[in-house]
């Protein structure tokens, strides 16, 4: 996903590709490892285009590159 997260509070944004994807549109995103440590914030964020922020809520460091992420969109109607 992205590089490590040191420390609590420490954040990291992702641009994502998602076809079809417009402002306004519902973004979720997850990781498919289970950690109750990141919290993630998906915002459809431009024309094709979702940006995650991953936000480290505990003191350790948690190394997101090789992490596996899933985002997805919701037409607004």
């Amino acid at each position: 996903m992205g590089p490590a997260i040191a420390g609590a509070g420490a954040t990291s944004l992702l641009d994502v590709t998602v076809a079809g994807a417009r402002q306004g549109d519902l973004a979720n995103a997850a990781l498919a490892s289970s950690t109750r440590f990141i919290e993630l914030d998906a915002t459809a964020w431009s024309n094709n285009t979702v940006r995650v922020m991953a936000r480290n809520i505990s003191p350790a460091t948690f190394d997101l590159g090789s992490a596996t992420l899933a985002v997805q969109v919701t037409k607004h109607r």
